[in-house]
């Protein structure tokens, strides 16, 4: 294991695990504090055990490309989202699938759960924002929100309100429990030219929302009004996601670039910038991240088909 100090922080790469055959471009947390699920263009979706390093004796196979995974613990079910723009809902106890959705004419890019509504919101290749009950598994509503697409949402409870990136450059805010509109802003752009929203991260006390465009850029927008705070040329490429750390101490990026960047949440001064030049890392763009607390596990997946399992300590 290689351990590299900077900035007052250790970070170990602690594993390297493979066998998924195509990109990686999906995870979400597993059935444990210390599994992840994983998918990609492979149509695979494995389970990883972070305390082994081994994959479980688990496996999905669905009929197209995976772009997006949501693991809904209390209800024991996984979410998987397709190149398709069909929603497969897999039985995490008996094995199975139990139902195919299609709300969507292009690839489902994220999905996410909220308690709060006992609701799951989908993000469409086709523009649309989608929002489903799970009681029923029917759709509740559909808006058509770009003509290009709607690449990630987040949730921010302290406000009870939903941001949606869009492909257009655009972030809407929608109220959780009324889907009303509340506010929209163009939150990434070069000189004159609008570029696509990739991510958007509620910071955990609800303040702050950060999103990450094609741009490359890390903005900062403050909550309420939704006025930039900081705008940070973060990365050489598109930035496609960002993480906080469990403690709500430190978050981290995830672009094309191939590199992950750690960054300290209060000051948003970088930390640590983990590449293949100072570091075992990806060799191609870096697709999603997990922040697990497992030994603060910070596990990263992407286009080289590998999972790398990282523990991060700010000292």
């Amino acid at each position: 294991m290689k351990t590299i100090k900077e900035m007052s922080m250790d970070v170990k790469h602690i594993a390297t695990l493979t066998g998924h055959s195509g990109c990686i471009y999906a995870m979400d947390k597993g059935m444990s504090e210390q599994t992840v699920f994983t998918g990609g263009s492979d149509r695979f979706i494995a389970l990883w055990n972070l305390e082994t390093h081994q994959a479980e004796k688990f496996s999905a196979t669905l009929p197209a490309p995976i772009y997006s995974i949501c693991h809904v613990p209390e209800k024991k079910l996984l979410l998987a989202g397709t190149t398709t723009g069909s929603i497969h809902l897999l039985d995490l106890e008996k094995k199975e699938e139990i139902k195919i959705l299609k709300h969507h004419q292009g690839p489902v890019f994220d999905i996410k759960y909220s308690s709060k509504t006992n609701c799951f919101y989908t993000a469409g290749g086709d523009g649309n924002f989608a929002v489903c009950s799970f009681d029923t598994l029917s759709l509740i509503k559909m808006k058509k929100l770009s003509h290009q697409k709607v690449r990630s949402i987040d949730f921010n409870y302290t406000t009870s309100e939903i941001a949606v990136a869009l492909g257009d450059s655009n972030v809407l805010i929608f109220d959780l429990f009324t889907l009303e509109y509340k506010n929209d802003f163009m939150a990434h752009q070069v000189g004159e030219k609008v570029v696509g929203a990739n991510a958007v991260r509620y910071s955990p006390d609800g303040n702050f929302l950060l999103t990450g465009g094609r741009d490359a850029h890390l903005n900062i927008w403050q909550v309420g009004n939704y006025e930039l705070v900081k705008s940070i040329p973060a990365h050489n490429w598109a930035i496609y996601d960002i993480v906080f750390s469990p403690d709500a101490n430190l978050f981290a990026t995830a672009s094309r670039d191939k590199t992950v960047k750690i960054w300290d949440a209060k000051t948003y001064q970088l930390l640590k910038r983990i590449t293949k030049e100072n570091f075992e890392a990806h060799t191609h763009s870096v697709n999603k991240l997990i922040w697990s607390t497992y030994h603060n596990y910070l596990v990263s997946v992407g286009d080289d088909r590998m999972v790398m399992v990282r523990e991060v300590n700010r000292k």
